[in-house]
């Protein structure tokens, strides 16, 4: 499985632990509030809050916390004031970073940002450095070992739902759709049986740099972590592939 799939399994085992979860459980308020101060606050007609709404549900978010958060947006509650923008840099061996940022003080983040880069062999770039390499689509994934999966039926299922692309691995089902068709594939799936531990807008590299020496790996994937981690960081996508070998070698490290 490509390696934006590999981070995104390795990102739902760390979600399961609770402090992890309370970290998601912030970003996730913040994508919410967003989302309902942009374009209002009815999932029926706004679909960014409809998609991160259901990201909410997915990481089991109580529903009090999730309607406080579209008040904030709309303003019935008082909120921060949240900006979105885009970083783009690169991380060790050459590998692009595309990065989705919700920050109330976009100096504070920029700094820190740069820190993290700088302290594991990478580095900010300018704006539209590498955003070229990526396509914006819907991405589902589906966690392997929480019951059995017939793989010829899912991917039948999966494209006569809509879906363009299915990366099927030994943990975990990636499923890509157009960004526009991401929740009609997901409500059409869902309703033959499966369940989905996670959907949401993903930037997906066109093409990959296989990172194939342990050193680099564990810092390429040391750097996500950490990027993941900060509070400012809504999301972040690379272009890295690493072998299966090298994942086995350095999986007891991370």
């Amino acid at each position: 499985m490509a390696g934006h799939s590999k981070w995104a399994n390795i990102k739902h085992k760390k979600a399961k632990e609770d402090k992890r979860r309370g970290k998601l459980f912030s970003k996730l308020v913040k994508k919410i509030t967003v989302a309902a101060r942009e374009g209002g606050g009815d999932p029926e007609v706004n679909n960014d809050l409809d998609l991160a709404i259901q990201k909410a549900k997915d990481a089991n978010m109580p529903k009090d916390n999730i309607e406080r958060a579209i008040k904030r947006g709309t303003g019935d509650l008082e909120g921060v004031n949240y900006e979105q923008f885009v970083y783009e840099g690169y991380a060790p061996a050459g590998v692009a970073l595309y990065m989705d940022i919700m920050t109330d003080n976009r100096n504070r983040a920029a700094s820190e940002i740069r820190h993290i880069l700088s302290k594991n062999g990478g580095n900010l770039g300018e704006n539209g450095c590498v955003s070229w390499m990526f396509d914006r689509k819907g991405q589902l994934i589906i966690d392997r070992s929480q019951f059995e999966i017939d793989e010829d039926e899912l991917m039948l299922a999966a494209l006569e739902a809509g879906a363009e692309d299915i990366n099927i691995a030994q943990d975990s089902v990636e499923i890509l759709t157009d960004a526009t068709d991401l929740q009609e594939v997901r409500k059409k799936m869902e309703k033959e049986g499966y369940k989905f531990n996670s959907g949401d807008i993903a930037m997906i590299p066109q093409n990959e740099i296989t990172v194939d020496d342990s050193t680099d790996a564990k810092q390429v994937l040391r750097l996500m972590e950490q990027l993941e981690d900060h509070d400012d960081i809504q999301d972040v996508y690379a272009n890295f592939d690493i072998a299966d070998e090298i994942m086995e070698e350095i999986e007891d490290e991370l």
